[in-house]
């Protein structure tokens, strides 16, 4: 059976064996029975996803977006790991509202955000090996070839005048996650692997500052309100802008082969993140603040999305080798965080708390203003993604 190889990232790296969706897959647009409680042993992925699933259909799930592509991408995890039909019938659903027979889909591509679900294309090509999905996918590479860059070749956040110019952290994980595993897929690694390291490479080097962290954004034309007139910064490291790119930098590291020449490069970001991150983590909650490095600020709170993708990039980079050991006992200690924020309700289903919504460019008051939601998407895929990482990993010795 084909396989995404090396590209799949996170514990689809890990996962053997594939099952494919066939005519007769089960009617995903139907609300799931009423999720039962779980053991006291709780199987919190399989859980989150049940409990999604039973309170939203592939149809009133939402459209096509990065949150709900960031979620359904950790459902596809859970269904690496069990084998439920359901989970991937559930995702073949929501992705046919938008893709036609005759492989065509109805989004122009002018952000990056819009391009993060593509991954689910790449993903049900591979498991039906339907030509519509690598038609769709298509679309998103080639929409690259005419994309916008600044002058060192990074993809602007979007192709729009508010946008010009500007490099968000968030901006590399809707993108190069997705080139990455279409390269793998459909042969065209040559292009897309230099091309994710190439981002990786110009966005690390445009945010990453002294103490190893990312800030938000770059405005190259250091034009834009929020942009520091000499260096073009955003003036602070909002906690999910670098989960993102945490996410990003790993699962491109996972699919770059071992003399990449830009490799040696992205091990120096990640590990200078890697350090930043473990220095700022909150001692208490395990978990990270919503500025990461103004804890101690008032108003300051710790966030459940980016405590998860940190979770997730400081342990996938241990277990594989990227980074020190000594972090798979900072991400133990930040997935105990993250714990600590779900919860079974009294129907059953799992809630999860304290998640920021979409978040714009702004100071250190925007962001702990921010309200905190309860299952939002940002939250749910960030969490499914750390803990078929972190499940599998074993504790270690007297830890």
């Amino acid at each position: 059976m084909r396989r995404l190889g090396a590209s799949l990232t996170a514990c689809a790296l890990a996962t053997a064996g594939l099952l494919t969706v066939s005519a007769a897959a089960p009617q995903a647009d139907r609300p799931t029975a009423p999720v039962t409680r779980p053991a006291a042993a709780t199987d919190w992925s399989v859980a989150l996803v049940d409990s999604t699933t039973a309170r939203l259909t592939p149809s009133t799930i939402g459209g096509w977006s990065y949150p709900v592509g960031l979620y359904l991408y950790g459902q596809y995890l859970t269904y690496r790991r069990t084998h439920e039909p359901r989970y991937l019938a559930y995702i073949k659903s929501y992705v046919d509202r938008f893709v036609h027979d005759d492989g065509t889909i109805d989004q122009n591509f002018n952000s990056l955000d819009s391009m993060q679900a593509g991954r689910l294309l790449v993903i049900l090509h591979h498991e039906t090996g339907q030509d519509r999905y690598r038609k769709a996918a298509r679309k998103i590479r080639d929409r690259l070839n005419s994309y916008p860059r600044t002058s060192d070749g990074g993809f602007w956040h979007a192709d729009t005048s508010s946008r010009a110019h500007q490099l968000w952290s968030d901006g590399v994980y809707m993108v190069n996650p997705f080139l990455v595993e279409y390269g793998a897929e459909f042969g065209d690694t040559a292009y897309a692997n230099d091309e994710a390291a190439r981002q990786l490479s110009v966005y690390g080097r445009r945010l990453q500052v002294p103490n190893g962290l990312l800030r938000h954004a770059y405005d190259e034309s250091k034009t834009v309100s929020w942009a520091d007139p000499q260096t073009g910064l955003a003036p602070e490291s909002w906690c999910r802008a670098v989960g993102w790119y945490s996410m990003a930098i790993v699962d491109v590291l996972d699919a770059l082969p071992a003399r990449h020449a830009r490799r040696p490069q992205l091990l120096g970001i990640l590990r200078n993140l890697a350090a930043g991150l473990e220095r700022y983590q909150d001692p208490v909650s395990g978990r990270w603040f919503q500025v990461i490095d103004k804890g101690s600020r008032s108003g300051n709170w710790t966030e459940t999305s980016c405590s998860s993708m940190f979770t997730y990039a400081l342990s996938r980079g241990a277990q594989q080798g990227y980074i020190d050991a000594h972090y798979q006992s900072v991400a133990r200690s930040g997935y105990e965080g993250v714990l600590a924020r779900i919860s079974l309700g009294p129907d059953g289903r799992t809630d999860l708390t304290d998640i920021s919504i979409g978040t714009n460019v702004g100071d250190y008051d925007f962001y702990v203003a921010r309200p905190r939601e309860t299952n939002d998407f940002h939250g749910l895929g960030a969490f499914l993604i750390m803990n078929e990482q972190l499940r599998t990993v074993r504790r270690p010795a007297g830890g």
